[in-house]
């Protein structure tokens, strides 16, 4: 299958159906807020490193966490009931960016400066979000994503304090669930996020939850 060469003159992406096996479906084009939404309310993604072209993926199958199904393990319900925990939402968006950036580093990140940038503007516009948990008091981690219609897009997160990121990650999707949202899109697979109720939905499901519910 081609992989298709987006235009900078005008928005629009092919059909996601023809992406290649790996979920590669684009190159080029840019980071604006519009393209990035189109690309979300699509099932379209931007994932690239900073010697690359932009490229964008839509994977045959999604990693997903249903809010109302999310596992709480033995062991994380007894470390809830000896710890102060609580949330705090989009108290410093780029900060939140940058950390999970910082703790890829080593490893490759896709967090490039653009993307930071590119992400920044979409919190300004109010469909990037990012959450920061607290562990007695103490910042322990966060997650930052895109919001489209009642699914959420998590990007990245990381973790400073031991269960950080299962603290923001647990908390957070409680408040999606009370809020109707249907699922938390993870992308990939890792065990970490299996251990907490992920699993895999086909691209064709996934369009179609995030359409319905683009349509209210």
């Amino acid at each position: 299958m081609p992989v298709y060469r987006l235009s900078t003159e005008f928005i629009a992406f092919p059909d996601p159906e023809e992406a290649e096996p790996n979920g590669l479906l684009a190159v080029g084009g840019d980071l604006s807020v519009n393209r990035l939404l189109l690309a979300y309310e699509n099932g379209i993604f931007p994932w690239y490193e900073d010697d690359e072209p932009i490229l964008w993926w839509s994977p045959a199958e999604r990693y997903i966490i249903k809010p109302s199904e999310i596992h709480v393990s033995h062991s994380m319900r007894k470390f809830f009931k000896h710890h102060e925990t609580h949330i705090e939402m989009n108290r410093d968006f780029a900060k939140i960016m940058h950390r999970c950036r910082e703790k890829r580093e080593r490893e490759g990140t896709w967090i490039t400066d653009e993307m930071e940038e590119a992400y920044f503007r979409l919190h300004k516009t109010g469909y990037a979000h990012s959450v920061e948990a607290f562990i007695d008091g103490k910042s322990a981690g966060g997650l930052y994503g895109v919001s489209v219609g009642k699914v959420f897009c998590g990007e990245s997160m990381y973790t400073d304090i031991e269960n950080g990121s299962k603290v923001a990650l647990i908390l957070f999707a409680n408040y999606l669930n009370q809020q109707g949202y249907t699922m938390i899109d993870c992308q990939f697979h890792t065990d970490h996020l299996e251990s907490m109720g992920g699993q895999f939905i086909s691209r064709k499901e996934y369009r179609e939850t995030v359409q319905r519910f683009l349509r209210g």
